[in-house]
């Protein structure tokens, strides 16, 4: 009798928590609300706008060209057995004067082929990481606008179009990618297709002793292992005051055949002065390109001493 007691004491709680939750339908799609967000009558619609036609994320990586940091720079490759075959460590340092911007090193450490004969890189992984993270010798003019700049892959060609394409993975996860088969329209996590397969969320929480609006994206139960889902997870905590980008945590995943990808990435942001930037960034992949072999690589990237 006891054991059913509590029992039913426990369904009962399930279904108060169920009942506090809140279903609303959005241009976004089907979005559940938490009932914190109801109660105080927050207006989620202008909320979830903003979220949809976010910037900042994009913009944080792009401050990065206009001020000086260090960075702890940890790769690693690893090959069909997952045995690491390849690896990098350095500390570099962005120096940044009269418009320009120049990348220096110490501590390098290298294990494998991770450079060629020419001191090139052998992986694409690294190519992508350096060009997020590294200058190509003296660079000027550059800036931290957003506007107008879009990234483009449908006007470049090889590695250039496939650092793009990588990119908009990166900045922009969600929107379409031109030039890629059979996925470029099932990234969208926000047109009319995409409101059946995902569920859509936002609460209202803590993040890091900050009030921030959580806005998470998964697919719908029983749809977990879809052909046409890209999107594994992801989750946004957005600053509560500001509506800018705190962290994100994503998971894509794709096989096409001729291609496939599993894909994870972490990041988290902080504030320099009224400039938003990328603290740290974890990312692992796995990369099967028909004729362009496999790639399985993670890093981290560890950004500090910040100065305008």
């Amino acid at each position: 009798m006891k054991l059913l007691l509590i029992v039913a004491m426990q369904l009962l709680a399930l279904m108060v928590n169920a009942q506090k939750d809140t279903l609303v339908q959005d241009e976004i799609g089907t979005v559940t609300l938490q009932e914190v967000i109801v109660r105080n009558n927050v207006d989620y619609k202008s909320i979830l706008k903003t979220i949809k036609l976010d910037t900042t994320f994009y913009k944080a990586f792009r401050n990065l060209r206009i001020i000086e940091y260090d960075a702890y720079n940890s790769i690693s490759m690893r090959n069909k057995q997952s045995k690491i075959v390849a690896t990098y460590n350095s500390k570099s340092h962005q120096k940044r004067a009269a418009g320009c911007r120049a990348t220096s090193f110490s501590n390098i450490q290298t294990t494998g082929n991770f450079f060629d004969a020419d001191s090139n890189y052998n992986y694409t992984t690294a190519k992508l990481y350096a060009s997020l993270f590294f200058s190509k010798g003296k660079e000027c003019g550059e800036t931290n606008i957003v506007k107008g700049t879009e990234i483009d892959a449908a006007s470049k060609k090889g590695f250039d179009k496939h650092r793009e394409q990588l990119k908009t993975l990166f900045f922009n996860p969600g929107k379409k990618i031109p030039g890629i088969p059979f996925i470029g329209n099932k990234l969208d996590l926000y047109d009319e297709r995409a409101h059946e397969y995902y569920d859509y969320r936002l609460d209202y929480t803590e993040y890091e002793g900050k009030y921030a609006y959580t806005f998470s994206i998964k697919p719908k139960e029983g749809l977990e292992k879809s052909g046409d889902l890209v999107v594994d997870e992801m989750t946004t905590w957005f600053n509560a005051k500001t509506m800018e980008v705190m962290a994100r945590n994503y998971r894509l995943s794709y096989n096409a055949g001729v291609y496939s990808f599993n894909v994870n990435m972490e990041v988290q942001m902080t504030t320099v002065g009224n400039l938003l930037v990328p603290r740290t960034l974890r990312y692992k992949g796995k990369w099967n390109v028909l004729f362009k072999g496999r790639e399985d690589g993670e890093f981290t990237a560890t950004l500090f001493n910040f100065k305008q």
